[in-house]
C-alpha cells in the first residue's frame, strides 16, 4: 500500500534542447544534430492516494483535477498526466501524483518542453526507472506524445534529451537511431533566440507537412523520404515535390554538418544553416515573416549562419556566431528587434 500520510517525493531534472541541422527529416530517415541546452524542466512527484492527478506549475495556468484515467485535454498538462498514465500502467507508481513542474524553458518557442516535461515526469516517478537506458526513455516519450498527445513526432527531440550532454552534439540516425556525440568546437558560439512568435503543434499544421512527406515517400517507392535522389521527384506534382526536395537536400546538408563540426569549420557549417532555413522557408513552408526577417538581420550582423529551428510556425532561431563579436552582435540584433529574447 501507498504510505500517504509521508509519500515519498521523487524528482528529476531535463534540458531542452536546440537541433542545429537536421530539421523536419527525424521522420523522414534522415541524421539530426540536436545539443541540449541550459534551461530546464525540474519534475517533483508525490502519491496522494487519490483517485485524481494533482499538478501545478507557477509557469503555466491553474491546472483542474484530472482523473487518473482521463484523456488528453489539449492542456499543458496532457505531458504531465500522459507520462503518469504510462507509470501507472507499468506499475512503477499506484493512484494520482501530485506532481510540480518548474519549467524554464519558453513554452512554444521549439525547443522542446514538451520532450523534456515528458521525460522527466517519466524519471520522477519510478528511481530505478532513471537507470533504464536513455534509448529505452526516448521511446516511452514518443509513445506517449504519439498516442496520448496525439502529436505524430518523430524520435528527435525524446533521444535529444535523454541521451544529449553539455558541450555535445548528438549526431542522430533516425533512420535506425544509431548514434555518435560529437564535441562543439571551443571557438563556436550557439546562440538560441525566441521572436516573440510563439506556435503549437496542434493546430494541424504539423501534421499536415508530415503527411505530404510521407505520401511524397509513398509516391517515390521509398520507405524514407531521405533515401530518394533528387532526380526521382520529378515526377511528384506540388506541393509533395516541394518537400520531398526539403527533405533530400536537408539530409545532405547533415552530412555535410557533421564533418565541418570535425574540422571546426564555423563558416561552412554557417553555410550549411542558411541554406537549411531558406529550405525550411521555401521547400517546407514553415517558417514565417516575423521569423525570415530577424534570421536575415542576424546574418547581416555577422553571424556565421542562422535559421529557424524546431517545427517551425514560430518560436526560436539558432544562430552561430563568433565569440569575439558576440555581445555587439546581440546588442545590434535586439536593438532592431526589441522584443527578441536570448535563451542560450
Amino acid at each position: 500500500m501507498t504510505n500517504t500520510a509521508n509519500p515519498i517525493t521523487r524528482e528529476a531534472t531535463v534540458p531542452c534542447r536546440v537541433n542545429l541541422i537536421g530539421e523536419w527529416i527525424d521522420f523522414n530517415g534522415g541524421i539530426v544534430l540536436p545539443m541540449t541546452l541550459q534551461p530546464s524542466v525540474t519534475v517533483q512527484v508525490a502519491s496522494n492516494g487519490s483517485s485524481v492527478d494533482r499538478i501545478k506549475s507557477p509557469g503555466f495556468a491553474v491546472c483542474p483535477d484530472f482523473a487518473v484515467d482521463a484523456p488528453a485535454e489539449d492542456h499543458w498538462s496532457d505531458y504531465v498526466r500522459g507520462a503518469l498514465q504510462y507509470a501507472r500502467n507499468r506499475n512503477w507508481i499506484e493512484n494520482g501524483q501530485d506532481v510540480s513542474v518548474e519549467s524554464g524553458i519558453p513554452a512554444g518557442a521549439g525547443l522542446s518542453s514538451s520532450a523534456a516535461i515528458i521525460v522527466a515526469t517519466l524519471k520522477a516517478t519510478s528511481a530505478g526507472f532513471a537507470d533504464i537506458d536513455g534509448d529505452a526513455l526516448a521511446f516511452a516519450a514518443k509513445e506517449i506524445e504519439n498516442n496520448f498527445i496525439g502529436v505524430p513526432c518523430g524520435i528527435m527531440d525524446q533521444m535529444a534529451v535523454a541521451l544529449g550532454e553539455p558541450g555535445k552534439v548528438l549526431a542522430l540516425d533516425t533512420s535506425d537511431c544509431t548514434y555518435f556525440l560529437l564535441d562543439l568546437p571551443e571557438t563556436w558560439t550557439v546562440v538560441v533566440v525566441h521572436s516573440g512568435i510563439r506556435r503549437s503543434l496542434s493546430d494541424g499544421r504539423y501534421r499536415v507537412r508530415r503527411n505530404e512527406c510521407l505520401e511524397s515517400a509513398a509516391a517515390l517507392g521509398v520507405d524514407y523520404l531521405c533515401s530518394a535522389s533528387l532526380q526521382s521527384t520529378d515526377t511528384l506534382v506540388e506541393p509533395l515535390l516541394k518537400r520531398a526536395r526539403h527533405a533530400i537536400s536537408e539530409a545532405k546538408r547533415s552530412r555535410s554538418a557533421i564533418e565541418a563540426l570535425r574540422t571546426a569549420d564555423r563558416s561552412g557549417f554557417g553555410r550549411i544553416m542558411n541554406e537549411s532555413h531558406a529550405s525550411l522557408r521555401d521547400d517546407m513552408e514553415v517558417s514565417v515573416p516575423g521569423i525570415d526577417d530577424l534570421v536575415a538581420d542576424a546574418i547581416g550582423l555577422g553571424a556565421d549562419g542562422a535559421r529557424i529551428t524546431g517545427a517551425g510556425f514560430g518560436g526560436c532561431i539558432v544562430a552561430l556566431v563568433d565569440p569575439d563579436r558576440l555581445e555587439s552582435w546581440w546588442n545590434a540584433l535586439k536593438l532592431r528587434h526589441p522584443s527578441i529574447e536570448r535563451v542560450a
